[in-house]
């Protein structure tokens, strides 16, 4: 199983395009971290700011897509979308992997070990910083994949595929290709 993990594409289809044809060719899933089609009052607008047709190619996707409510997304936005955008967490449980999902905007990095805790989670991922993340902390991966669109740093987003029981991890540069972590 191949995940593909993305965060803050705030409506940016120029680069949704590039991480599903060259990084998420052959994903399994989706899983977004929220902020998926505005980029909201304080983000410049991305270059490929095309919020309509990133919908459609979402909405187009033969592959499940688990999402969660960033802080801007919006009733709206939830309305035009085929998959549920679930709020405030997501709980994907694939075999003995359980991953938690939720954007992050009003966790504490506590708040999140509590989380992951209470709910046995080997991985919790987040978004709304922009920035990618790769930690461990006990028997709990903590994966915030970055943005493809308005990056604070490199364009990123996350791997993680499971085989035989084992999990491997990596947050990918979007444009160079190259693994920043793992």
């Amino acid at each position: 199983m191949k995940i593909g993990i993305i965060s803050d594409t705030h409506g940016d289809l120029v680069g949704w395009r590039k991480v599903m044809e060259e990084i998420f060719p052959d994903v399994d899933m989706i899983i977004h971290a929220g902020d998926l089609f505005n980029y909201g009052p304080r983000n410049p607008m991305p270059e490929g700011f095309a919020p309509g047709e990133l919908v459609q190619e979402m909405n187009g996707l033969e592959i499940p897509v688990v999402a969660v409510r960033g802080n801007c997304d919006s009733d709206v936005d939830e309305s035009v979308v085929n998959f549920p955008v679930q709020s405030p967490f997501a709980l994907v449980q694939l075999g003995s992997l359980r991953i938690v999902v939720n954007h992050g905007d009003k966790l504490s990095d506590e708040d999140k070990v509590s989380l992951a805790k209470r709910w046995h989670a080997n991985i919790f991922i987040s978004g709304h910083t922009h920035r990618p993340k790769l930690a461990r902390e006990g028997d709990v991966v903590f994966l915030n994949p970055g943005s493809p669109s308005l990056p604070k740093e490199n364009p990123t987003v996350a791997l993680v595929e499971e085989t035989d029981g084992e999990v491997e991890i990596k947050i990918i540069d979007v444009e160079t290709g190259k693994v920043m972590m793992e």
